[in-house]
This record gives C-alpha cells, sequence and structure tokens, in this order.
C-alpha cells in the first residue's frame, strides 16, 4: 500500500473511528489508528487498521508529526468524553490544535474534523455554567483555528448521535445546525455514527467539501449527492 493512500485516525477507539476504519480500508485506504491504550491494539488490528500507541494529551507536534507524515489524510475524531472540563480543553481544543500543526509540519494537507452541528453557535447562547459548555466552547475554538490554517480542511457536523445502521442518506443542515431557519427537533436532529463513518470515507476518497463545513443529520439524499 503506498504511502499516499494511507489515512491517520486521532481518537482511533473513539465510536466513530472504529467504524469509519473499515469503511476506508474497503476504499483502498492503509488506516493508522492513534490510541492511547495499547490495551486496545488489538481491537484496531482485528478492523483492519494499524494501531500506533500515542497519548495525543501529552504528545507534542513533532511526536504527531512523525505519526503522520506521508499520510494522505488525517482525521480528527478524538474527545474527552465530557465530565472532566480540563481534560475536555486539553483533548478537544489543545490537542486538536497540535495535531493541525503537526499536519501542516507533516506536509500533510488533507484534515478531516468530527465537531458537531452546532459548533458554530452554541457558544452564543449557552450559560458559561452549563455544563456543556466547556465542550461546546473547545470545539468551537478548534474549528476557529482550523478555518484559519492553510489545510485542505472539511469540517464535520453531525447532529445527536444514535447506534442505528447506516441509510447513506443524509440531511443537509446550514452554518447553525438548523434546517429551513429552524433548529431541527429532537427527532430529525439525529445521525447514525455508521452514517458519520460513511461521510468520512466519502470525503476522504472523493476529495469533497475541501475547505467546507458539513453540518448534517439522517435524511432522503445520499451521501455522494448530499456532499461535493
Amino acid at each position: 500500500m503506498s504511502e499516499d493512500r494511507r489515512v491517520v485516525f486521532v481518537g482511533g477507539h473513539g465510536k466513530i473511528a472504529l467504524l469509519a476504519a473499515p469503511k476506508l480500508a474497503e476504499r483502498g485506504f492503509a488506516v493508522d489508528s492513534v490510541i492511547r491504550n495499547p490495551e486496545h491494539s488489538g481491537e484496531i488490528s482485528g478492523i483492519g487498521a494499524t494501531p500506533v500507541v500515542l497519548d495525543i494529551e501529552s504528545a507534542d507536534v513533532d511526536q504527531l508529526a512523525e505519526a503522520f507524515r506521508g499520510a494522505h489524510a488525517i482525521v480528527f475524531s478524538a474527545g474527552a468524553g465530557g465530565g472532566n472540563p480540563q481534560r475536555t480543553r486539553a483533548v478537544d481544543f489543545e490537542a486538536a490544535v497540535r495535531s493541525m500543526k503537526a499536519a501542516e509540519r507533516a506536509g500533510v494537507s488533507r484534515y478531516v474534523m468530527v465537531s458537531y452541528s452546532r459548533a458554530l453557535v452554541d457558544v452564543e447562547n449557552l450559560n458559561p455554567e452549563n455544563s456543556f459548555y466547556t465542550y461546546a466552547k473547545a470545539k468551537h475554538d478548534a474549528d476557529a483555528v482550523l478555518r484559519g490554517t492553510g489545510l485542505d480542511y472539511t469540517i464535520l457536523g453531525p447532529g445527536a448521535l444514535t447506534l442505528e445502521p447506516a441509510s447513506k442518506k443524509i440531511l443537509i443542515a446550514d452554518g447553525a445546525g438548523n434546517i429551513d431557519g429552524k433548529s431541527p427537533s429532537p427527532e430529525t436532529g439525529k445521525v447514525s455514527r455508521e452514517n458519520v463513518a460513511e461521510v468520512i470515507a466519502h470525503v476522504v476518497d472523493a476529495g469533497a467539501a475541501v475547505r467546507a463545513t458539513v453540518n448534517f443529520y439522517d435524511g432522503q439524499t445520499p451521501i455522494a449527492e448530499a456532499i461535493r
């Protein structure tokens, strides 16, 4: 497998990455999955990816760049999982920014960020005392930094995540995560994790939505038609 067909997942043991890695492998990519816990290596190998043990909370730009060098694309799908504000900021913002700098240093221009559908606007509406605010702020700020880089980025903003199987069909939302100017209902604002994985595989393989933000939910439009 040539180096230019290699994708590096940051947050390789996350639910979305575990679903997306095999889909990229099916499309002819080699996948490196960056994980913190070496005990997860067997699971990563079992889905056809190569485990790369590296703690992104402590890894510096040079260490990340070494892991990225020669890749076709970086996919950042790591997350602290909420609960600890300091760790949320450390992973979802600080580590994300280091990964962007590392991609630039390694000469990897294609970068896909998994964000969420209201990342652009939630910081304006949430009370800073709200338990979700730290996460919203970290994602908002990381996305803003990414837009200011020279990377060929795609920011993906899925809605509320479910465990449903992929329909491979989505509904595109606007920059605020709205549909026809309105917030989606709890039911219509959902998207399956496997659909998110399908979207990742599509934008990486097709080179779609470069320097664009794509907010989306489960819908009726085939992914390849919805995202070009």
